[in-house]
């Protein structure tokens, strides 16, 4: 029988806003690529995000034009060259994933080596505010080990003050979206390395970031927009500490695995993060986190609703995904 490729659009309204430096957004806007075969279903999720240049109808144009790449006998790694990295193949890549682990009756998390149901520890994200909104936010979350905080602003260091005073035992990372310069970064360092900030996630613009090769570097620094594929680890080894990894990014649980062990060889912290999705977009990248230093995938926890069988939280504890979920 042949494989049938389906996408649909769905949203999500957000418990309030998410916002960083770039803007707001009140509703997660997702992509859902089922692949059918044998009466078997396998899905994927992706977010398409602008940063990068998508939208929802070039991610879904990608994903439709992707037909004759899943045809029966094309495995994932045919993928891989089939389709760019980026949102679309993210969906198709995991879409196959979930079909294959259906049809051998092996979870993927047997096949990545990630068995096991034990959680692991996700960060909770405090949205862009005045200060004295975070240091409230902070507050009502204080109990969480783990806190990353969305800055980018001409007053930063009031923002990480207040949250820090009311959260003075969680581990925090800031995530400035691009936002610092260079005339001011050396600065927003010092207050951090004061403050025991435990990372600082892609404080500068992609391509502006040279001056951190030059620079004591107080707390640790993570690429996010610097990083997307395995090809561009080696060259960011004088600059970045760490790399977040995205599955919206890397096109998929496919690459993000081959990605995960080369940073790993190359001696740099790893985190897995998301956009702000369901519960289908972080199942495959709860198996992707397992021994990770750092796991960002709070999405569903952002909604005002998750999609029916989501992941199991507690607190900030995320469980791996059930079959009935996805894998």
């Amino acid at each position: 029988m042949a494989r049938h490729l389906e996408a649909t659009i769905e949203a999500f309204p957000i418990a309030g806003s998410f916002t960083i430096s770039r803007g707001s957004k009140t509703q997660a806007d997702v992509i859902v690529c089922t692949i059918s075969e044998d009466g078997l279903s396998g899905r994927g999720e992706c977010v398409p995000y602008r940063r990068y240049g998508e939208t929802m109808d070039s991610v879904m144009a990608e994903i439709m034009a992707a037909t004759k790449a899943i045809e029966p006998g094309l495995m994932r790694d045919g993928l891989q060259s089939a389709m760019k990295p980026g949102a679309a193949r993210n969906a198709v890549d995991c879409a196959l994933w979930d079909l294959e682990a259906k049809r051998s009756q092996r979870p993927v998390a047997t096949v990545i080596g990630a068995s096991g149901r034990e959680p692991i520890v996700t960060a909770f994200t405090l949205s862009l505010a005045e200060p004295e909104a975070m240091g409230a936010d902070a507050l009502k979350n204080h109990e969480r080990p783990l806190l990353k905080i969305k800055l980018g602003t001409e007053d930063d260091e009031s923002r990480m003050r207040a949250v820090r005073d009311s959260a003075p035992d969680a581990r925090i990372i800031v995530d400035a979206n691009e936002g610092w310069t260079s005339e001011n970064i050396e600065r927003h360092l010092a207050i951090a390395h004061e403050l025991k900030i435990s990372l600082i996630e892609q404080p500068l613009p992609v391509g502006m970031d040279a001056i951190l090769s030059r620079i004591e570097r107080l707390v640790p620094i993570c690429a996010d927009e610097s990083v997307h594929s395995t090809a561009d680890l080696v060259s960011l080894r004088d600059r970045y500490d760490a790399v977040n990894i995205k599955l919206d990014k890397t096109g998929g649980l496919t690459e993000a695995l081959l990605m995960k062990a080369e940073a790993e060889r190359l001696g740099f912290q790893i985190m897995v993060g998301c956009m702000v999705g369901t519960s289908l977009a972080m199942a495959p990248a709860v198996l992707l986190a397992k021994d990770t230093d750092y796991a960002d995938l709070d999405g569903p926890l952002l909604l005002a609703q998750d999609r029916p069988g989501g992941l199991r939280y507690e607190g900030s504890l995320v469980y791996p995904p059930t079959p009935d979920l996805w894998g």
